[in-house]
């Protein structure tokens, strides 16, 4: 216990520091291992906001930070009816959208360049056009969703592949530009850089309220935790690509606390 909570005075130590360096919020993760347990992400995100609280930081610059498990995203439903709000990374497929979307998460951070490395593997094709890219349209699909049926969630994609190829010039940022339009994004300096080249003739609005709503066919069909783990079980990429990434972010929080043991 004292462990974990040394490991969460780490990053709001950190988080403080950004919220006087940046507008907005700051994002702050809730230990991945509690991925699948509700109520052990709840009180942490508490306990997390206590933190922030006490340093003087109000709840309303922070977002939580959640993995898009069925229980990460209930521990959201809760937090968000508290005053909470709360970011759903790890989105793989519009499965864990919609569940997030419903429960009334702020916002969800997809990653379309993951879920095309994943379409890549399985196609063994090696690049893609951007407007075809599966990313892409997975993001867009999410978005469209969001916006036919009224949820205020945000779309933030994040986490970005070069569409057609590392070996076309420009291809960076395929999926950045593939997506323009839609509601936030997290981009990195050199990808900010390239963007920066542009000319800005280049760049188009591929992502619309308005006429990606009118786009929308999927039905705003109420998920339960029985009919998302239905789903779920045929969902290849999303369950592949969150396994990958709760298992890596885990080792990496084990390392951090390995640290923390032998130096303290």
């Amino acid at each position: 216990e004292t462990l974990n909570t040394a490991v969460d005075r780490l990053a709001v130590n950190l988080g403080k520091e950004l919220v006087g360096l940046v507008p907005g919020r700051v994002s702050t993760e809730v230990d991945i291992r509690l991925s699948y347990d509700t109520q052990g992400s709840v009180e942490r995100a508490r306990s997390i906001i206590a933190m922030y609280e006490s340093m003087g930081v109000s709840k309303d610059r922070i977002l939580i930070k959640l993995a898009g498990t069925w229980e990460g995203i209930q521990a959201a439903k809760i937090l968000e009816a508290e005053g909470i709000q709360c970011n759903i990374t790890l989105v793989f497929s519009f499965l864990q959208a919609a569940a997030a979307a419903q429960a009334g998460a702020y916002l969800i951070s997809p990653f379309p360049g993951r879920i095309l490395d994943w379409h890549k593997k399985q196609s063994g094709k090696t690049g893609y056009t951007p407007d075809a890219d599966p990313g892409v349209l997975s993001v867009k699909r999410m978005y469209a969703y969001f916006r036919k049926y009224g949820y205020d969630t945000i779309c933030m994609p994040a986490s970005w592949r070069p569409s057609r190829g590392a070996d076309v010039e420009g291809s960076d940022v395929d999926e950045i530009l593939a997506l323009a339009g839609v509601d936030e994004m997290t981009i990195p300096p050199p990808l900010l850089d390239s963007l920066s080249s542009l000319e800005s003739s280049t760049v188009e609005l591929k992502c619309s309220a308005e006429s990606d709503a009118a786009s929308c066919n999927d039905p705003d069909f109420k998920l339960t935790e029985e009919s998302f783990a239905s789903y779920w079980e045929t969902d290849g990429c999303g369950r592949e690509k969150l396994k990958e990434g709760i298992d890596a972010f885990t080792a990496e929080t084990e390392k951090l606390i390995k640290i923390l043991i032998e130096k303290f």
